[in-house]
C-alpha cells in the first residue's frame, strides 16, 4: 500500500481520536508531577533547586530515550510497545503515591519519563498514518490531546490530590489502566496497518534541492526554536503557581486554577498550528507562534493579576501554535524517518524542558522567582530565526 493510496483512503479520524485521548491521560499523569511540587515542597523541604530536579529526572529521562526508540521503531516497528510504555507510567505513580523520600520521589519520576519516552514516537507514527495525508492537522489532534492532558493535571490536582494528600496519586493509576486498554486496541490497527504497508524503507528526499548542509542548519534552527519555546514554557508550568503565590499572595488553589486556564490556553492553540501550516505553509505559522510572543513576554513581569492572567493566556494560544508545525516541518525535511524526528523533537520538548526548569530553579533560589520571568521574557525573540528556514511548500511546487 503506497503513501497516495493511505492518502486517497482518507483520514481514520476513530484511531486518531484514540490515539489523541491516550495522548490526553499520558500528559495528565505527566502534568500531575509539577502540580504537585507544593506538597512535596512542603513535605520533604525541597527548594526550588530540588524541584528543578524533579523535572530533570522525568523529562531528561524521556528526552534520552525517545529518539533511540523512534530510529529503532523506524526499522522494527513495535506496535504493543504503545500499552507496554503506558505500564511504565502506572509504576511511576504507584511509586509517586508511596514514595516517601527525595530519591524515591525521582525515581517515580524516572518511570513516568521512561513511560513517556515509550509512548510518544510511536503514537506520532500511528497519528501520521491515520492522517489521510492531512499530516499538520492530524498531529495538532494527536498534540492537543496531550496539551488537554497537561491542563486537567494541574485542575485535578487541586481538587483531588491537594485535598487528600500524596497517597491519593494512586487514584490515578486507573488512568493509566484505561489507557494501557485503549492503546492495546490501537495497536492492533497499527500491527494490521503495518501488515498492509510491508516493510519500510527510507523515501527519497522530497525536496532534492535542498543540501544536506541546509538540511542540518534547519534542524539546528528547529531545535532552537524548540529551546525558545520550550524553556519559556517550563518558566511557567513549573513555577507559576510560585510566582502568582509570592507575587500576588494567592492560596495554591487559586494559583493552580490559574495554571489550568494557561495551559487549557496551551491545549487550545495547539490544535491551530497544525491545520493553519497545512493551508498556508509550516514555516510562516512557526514564525508567528515564537516571535509573535515577544512583546506579551515583555509586558507579563509588569502586570497586576488581571493582566497577568489575560497575557499567559495569549502567550499560551501564541506559543503552542508552533510544535506540530515544526514537528510536520521536520518529518517533511528528512522524510523516510518518522519515528527517528518524532522522538528526537519530542524528546528535545521533554529534555529543554527539564533542564530549563532544573536551570530555572536555581536562579530563583540565588535571585527571586519574580526574576525568572524577567530573564525568560526575552527567549521568544530566537524567533528571528525563523528567518533563515527554507520554504519547503515552494521547494515541493517547484
Amino acid at each position: 500500500m503506497t503513501a497516495a493510496t493511505r492518502q486517497r483512503e482518507g483520514t481514520v479520524f476513530s484511531i486518531l481520536g484514540a490515539i489523541s485521548f491516550s495522548h490526553l491521560l499520558n500528559d495528565m499523569i505527566q502534568s500531575l508531577i509539577p502540580a504537585i511540587y507544593p506538597i512535596l515542597k512542603e513535605s520533604y523541604h525541597l527548594d526550588f533547586t530540588k524541584i528543578g530536579l524533579i523535572t530533570l529526572t522525568y523529562q531528561l529521562t524521556a528526552s534520552l530515550l525517545q529518539p533511540l526508540i523512534g530510529h529503532y521503531t523506524d526499522k522494527r516497528p513495535l506496535p504493543y510497545s504503545l500499552p507496554f510504555g503506558m505500564g511504565f507510567t502506572l509504576v511511576g505513580l504507584a511509586l509517586m503515591s508511596v514514595a516517601a523520600s527525595f530519591p524515591s520521589i525521582l525515581v517515580a519520576a524516572a518511570f513516568v519519563g521512561i513511560g513517556s519516552a515509550v509512548f510518544h514516537p510511536e503514537s506520532s507514527r500511528v497519528a501520521r498514518l491515520a492522517s489521510g495525508g492531512q499530516h499538520g492537522m492530524a498531529q495538532s489532534v494527536f498534540q492537543v490531546g496531550g496539551n488537554a492532558g497537561s491542563s486537567l493535571g494541574p485542575l485535578l490536582a487541586a481538587f483531588i490530590v491537594l485535598p487528600g494528600g500524596q497517597h491519593s496519586i494512586i487514584w490515578f493509576t486507573l488512568a493509566a489502566l484505561l489507557g494501557i486498554i485503549l492503546l492495546t486496541r490501537v495497536s492492533g490497527w497499527y500491527k494490521q496497518r503495518e501488515a498492509l504497508v510491508g516493510p519500510r524503507k527510507a523515501s527519497a528526499n522530497k525536496h532534492p534541492e535542498l543540501s544536506g548542509r541546509t538540511v542540518a542548519l534547519s534542524l539546528v534552527i528547529l531545535i532552537a526554536l524548540m529551546f525558545s519555546k520550550f524553556v519559556y514554557l517550563a518558566s511557567i508550568s513549573s513555577y507559576y503557581t510560585f510566582y502568582l503565590i509570592e507575587k500576588f499572595k494567592l492560596p495554591v488553589q487559586s494559583a493552580e486554577m490559574h495554571l489550568f486556564i494557561f495551559l487549557g490556553a496551551v491545549a487550545v492553540g495547539t490544535i491551530i498550528g497544525g491545520p493553519v501550516g497545512d493551508r498556508i505553509g509550516r514555516k510562516y505559522v512557526i514564525w508567528c507562534s515564537i516571535l509573535g510572543v515577544l512583546p506579551f513576554s515583555l509586558a507579563l513581569p509588569h502586570a497586576n493579576l488581571f493582566w497577568t492572567s489575560v497575557l499567559t493566556v495569549i502567550i499560551g494560544l501564541t506559543l503552542a501554535s508552533a510544535f506540530s508545525a515544526i514537528v510536520v516541518y521536520a518529518q517533511d525535511l528528512v522524510p523516510g524517518r518518522v519515528g527517528m524526528i518524532s522522538g528526537l523533537f519530542f524528546g528535545f520538548a521533554f529534555g529543554l524542558g527539564g533542564l530549563g526548569a532544573a536551570a530555572l530553579g536555581k536562579l530563583a533560589d540565588t535571585n527571586g522567582i519574580a526574576w525568572v520571568y524577567q530573564a525568560c521574557a526575552f527567549l521568544p525573540a530566537i524567533g528571528l530565526l525563523t528567518g533563515f528556514l527554507p520554504n519547503l511548500e515552494s521547494k515541493k511546487a517547484a
